[in-house]
């Protein structure tokens, strides 16, 4: 048996937050001492999707799944250059994976990539209190045992309200991307699964990415050069593209405040489309406010409400921070309007868990964005067709 398969010869780990609860386990990971934001994902699979989302950074991840590693790690299903994440905690981790694609365990992974987590603890418990009490800063630690000072720790951890953690994600310089999806990895035969007769050129501002956006666009006939967050209006439309991408991201979108000024110089320039931390940039640059949510949206099972079809897309989530309209309360069937600079905007998508405002569309400059992640990875292939639009989109703008 491989050493550390029996979780009895584990290290004692402790994982203590911030309002003074503290839970007893076992190490997992790198060897070493973490603090974070802790917050937990509700999704079945895609552990490894998860572990290297740039959205997670500055945040410790609890999976609500109890058994997570059972399939390995492999050289393919990963969203970024490596996991990102403060820490990984989990009921039960697999030592022994069994899948002809694994070529190594979590424990493994997580020490290569000097990822410190926790192992045995009632995850449940865990989760709960975060949906009554909110999420909250955490400590995970194999080196103290005592739990006060680690609540301490816990307590004095940097807050990621305010911050800019685009920056610690962002690439350092601008690259093309021109790899799509691949037959094998279309889970259902879609109009995508076509190559497409018309290449657009889009530039995506990558507040952190993902792999498989990249390839969501590519699949859609898009050429894409990915720029630093830090990339401004006039070097962006510098490059003629025929549409602009705004990505996924870590953190406060108020804490990158350069992104929202580029993005307002953009809007009604060039097509745009964004995605979850993009979205929300794009309202406060709209004039939309943004705020906090209590415990935030992360897991690949979060049903949304499509205002204009009155279909419900269960969808993949991942953000702590929505956009909030004083006139674009309730869920109902009507779709509501906020009033903007840039002329009227309309809330197109809903959340039917907690009523957050899931996507919005500008109706006198072209650019749309949804909260939820649509390149589904992990999660279902619901909202794929909002790729379509952006392509669209693009297409109307030409003729």
């Amino acid at each position: 048996m491989p050493e550390g398969a029996k979780v009895g010869t584990l290290k004692p780990a402790i994982l203590a937050l911030a309002d003074g609860t503290v839970f007893k386990g076992k190490a997992l990971g790198a060897s070493g001492e973490t603090t974070g934001e802790v917050v937990f994902n509700t999704a079945m699979s895609g552990y490894q999707e998860i572990l290297t989302d740039p959205s997670y950074r500055g945040q410790m991840i609890a999976m609500t799944s109890p058994h997570i590693g059972n399939y390995g790690i492999n050289l393919e299903d990963t969203e970024s250059k490596r996991p990102w994440l403060a820490g990984f905690i989990v009921r039960e981790a697999c030592p022994l994976p069994s899948s002809w694609r694994s070529c190594l365990s979590l424990d493994t992974y997580l020490q290569a990539h000097h990822i410190v987590g926790i192992q045995g603890i009632d995850t449940r418990a865990l989760t709960t209190h975060l949906r009554d009490h909110g999420s909250q800063q955490g400590c995970i630690s194999h080196l103290d045992e005592e739990s006060d000072r680690l609540i301490q720790k816990a307590r004095e951890a940097p807050n990621i309200l305010g911050r800019d953690l685009v920056k610690e994600v962002t690439c350092s310089e601008a690259y093309s991307w021109r790899d799509g999806s691949g037959e094998w990895r279309l889970a259902v035969p879609t109009p995508t699964s076509a190559t497409p007769s018309h290449r657009y050129k889009v530039v995506a501002m990558d507040f952190g990415i993902k792999y498989n956006i990249l390839r969501r666009l590519v699949d859609e006939g898009c050429d894409v050069t990915v720029v630093p967050a830090t990339t401004t209006a006039a070097a962006v439309l510098a490059m003629n593209p025929d549409g602009i991408f705004l990505s996924n991201g870590p953190g406060d979108p108020e804490g990158v405040p350069y992104a929202i000024e580029t993005v307002a110089k953009l809007l009604g320039q060039r097509p745009v489309f964004g995605i979850c931390l993009g979205q929300q940039i794009m309202g406060l640059a709209l004039g939309i406010q943004t705020y906090k949510l209590k415990f935030g949206h992360h897991g690949g099972n979060h049903p949304v409400l499509n205002l204009e079809t009155q279909r419900v897309e269960i969808t993949s989530q991942n953000h702590n921070f929505a956009v909030r309209g004083t006139e674009a309360t309730g869920v109902s069937s009507a779709m509501p309007l906020w009033s903007t600079p840039y002329g009227p905007v309309q809330v197109t998508h809903k959340s039917l868990n907690d009523e957050a405002v899931e996507g919005f569309r500008c109706l006198d400059v072209p650019a749309y964005s949804v909260q939820y992640h649509p390149e589904a990875s992990p999660g279902p292939h619901d909202a794929a067709y909002l790729f379509r639009g952006f392509t669209e989109m693009m297409r109307k703008e030409q003729l």
